[in-house]
This record gives structure tokens, sequence and C-alpha cells, in this order.
């Protein structure tokens, strides 16, 4: 029983060591491939610190082990 939670433990840690966190750009690089698959053509991403956020619902990724956001802004045109 002590082997099996002592494995159980030991696969958590090794599961948040293998899911490092991004770099911010490389992130941003993705969402915006996936944006411009869906056919948007208007809009802002930008890379902000957590305090400069002042609308959750334009998050729309975290990096740099969760102290940035990505936030998304459709443009009018």
């Amino acid at each position: 029983m002590k082997r099996f939670v002592l494995a159980v433990i030991c696969s958590a840690l090794a599961t948040s060591a293998l899911a490092a966190p991004k770099p911010c750009e490389e992130l941003k690089a993705e969402i915006e491939a996936k944006i411009q698959a869906k056919g948007v053509t208007s809009y802002t991403l930008e890379i902000v610190s957590n305090e400069e956020v002042h609308d959750q619902n334009m998050v729309v990724g975290s990096c740099e082990n969760n102290t940035k956001k990505i936030i998304y802004q459709k443009n009018d045109r």
C-alpha cells in the first residue's frame, strides 16, 4: 500500500514537471494560428501582466508560470 501511495505521489510530481509553462510568444503564436484558421481577420492579441487584466472574459491564455495573460479583442471594422 505504501508503494502504491508513493507511486501516485511520484507520478503527480512528474506530471507537473512535464507540463512546463510555455513562453508567452510561443503560446500567442499558437492561439493566433487557431484564430486565423477560423477566418477571423480583425483582432488583437496582447500579452499583459496579471495586474493589467480588467476583464477575465478577454483572457485566452496564461503563460510564464501564470504571471502573464494573453488577452483577445475583436476589432470592429
